[in-house]
């Protein structure tokens, strides 16, 4: 017998984070989009308060400071922070990335636990302009000059990049072994000499929070900045990036698509054309079926895999599943809410509009729709459909 119950400290956290992202979050959205900036007052109020009752960097163990939360959980927490908009979780939630959890000696005190205090931002710099989703043709080197790192590149669409502390740099440090040993991450301080923000890129949604283009030119750093193992960066990064994609991505998709079928639901139980309720018309419920099964089938998704992971069990197929499935889920029920809403959906009094501009990214980074695809498909005809 499968119980697909949730225990009822899980349901009560769920349930906070419900109430707190619909009272004290989402009434910062329309000042996010109009301004493309968290305002900085409201912002410390909300963030104390959701340090305060432990939602801030939940993804985290709890011997550094963070929720330790399961993997099941984090994900069903993910889930409500998808009702709102991207800039407002990191800043009041916390964008603390796995991979610090790899920090030693003085790195723990400088790095990871200000970080899971929200004291510090910290910054993912992977993506270059000539290496998106094939993150191992990277061209951003280091190479060792006596007791430093010297750093050499440009990175690009750094989000936080043109605020963080420090950022996490992927990195070359040996050429031909590349993704086999040859990639290694470091902890960068913005303040290093070399290390320059070059431009914020604009963007077609995702307001609130810079994405930015990195420069390291002859960037000297310690010996002791290396994030793990010398050459064990590829590897960390893929560890770590499996969980982001499925709560990122897959469980944030859910909740966004969530949020706009409440919308359709409430305005087809409200709006009346030629005599009767928009509900009653059977093409708006045709919108709105598709909608609740989509969602329900991705949610599925979702907790199935984030149940593998915290099994222990290599979830990897699944996640990419997940990756192709949630984005592109998200995109369709939000259009699917625009089309019941007419033109007030297409406005920028509801905020589908900034929904929909959101949306599309996501079947873009962490790996496009095709390579996901191609990464399912390359395992299925290898091993057969493991689920």
């Amino acid at each position: 017998m499968i119980d697909f119950s949730i225990p009822e400290d899980t349901r009560l956290l769920v349930d906070t984070v419900r109430r707190f992202v619909e009272t004290e979050v989402q009434p910062l959205e329309d000042v996010v989009e109009q301004t493309a900036k968290v305002p900085p007052d409201a912002l410390a109020v909300t963030k104390a308060k959701a340090q305060k009752l432990g939602l801030y960097a939940m993804n985290m163990p709890a011997d550094v400071g963070g929720g330790g939360l399961s993997c099941v959980e984090h994900c069903l927490v993910e889930e409500e922070f998808g009702k709102t908009s991207d800039a407002l979780i990191r800043r009041v939630f916390g964008q603390v990335y796995p991979m610090l959890m790899a920090c030693k000696g003085d790195q723990v005190e400088r790095y990871l636990l200000p970080t899971v205090k929200g004291d510090k931002i910290c910054a993912m710099a992977i993506t270059e302009p000539g290496a998106g989703s094939d993150a191992a043709s990277i061209s951003t080197t280091a190479h060792l000059d006596g007791d430093q790192w010297v750093l050499n590149g440009t990175k690009h669409f750094i989000s936080d990049g043109d605020i963080a502390d420090y950022v996490i740099l992927m990195a070359l440090t040996d050429k031909e072994k590349r993704a086999r040993g040859g990639i290694t991450l470091f902890l960068v301080d913005r303040t290093t000499p070399g290390f320059k923000v070059a431009r914020t890129q604009p963007m077609m949604g995702h307001r609130g929070y810079g994405h930015a283009e990195l420069a390291f030119e002859d960037c000297r750093i310690p010996k002791a900045a290396v994030l793990g193992e010398v050459g064990g960066g590829f590897k960390l990064i893929m560890q770590s990036v499996l969980q982001i994609r499925l709560a990122h991505i897959g469980a944030r998709a859910v909740g966004m698509a969530q949020r706009a079928l409440e919308m359709m639901r409430k305005h087809a139980g409200e709006r009346r054309q030629f005599g009767q309720l928009i509900g009653d018309f059977q093409m708006v419920q045709k919108l709105i079926a598709d909608s609740a099964t989509e969602i329900f089938g991705v949610k599925m998704m979702v907790m199935n895999a984030a149940w593998d992971i915290d099994q222990g069990k290599d979830a990897r197929d699944k996640v990419s599943m997940i990756k192709v499935a949630a984005s592109e889920m998200q995109g369709r029920v939000v259009d699917r809410a625009i089309q019941v809403f007419g033109g007030m959906g297409f406005s920028k009094d509801l905020p589908l509009e900034r929904m929909y501009r959101d949306a599309r990214v996501t079947r873009i980074y962490d790996g496009t729709s095709e390579i996901h695809r191609m990464l399912v498909a390359r395992s299925t005809i290898k091993n057969g459909l493991q689920l």
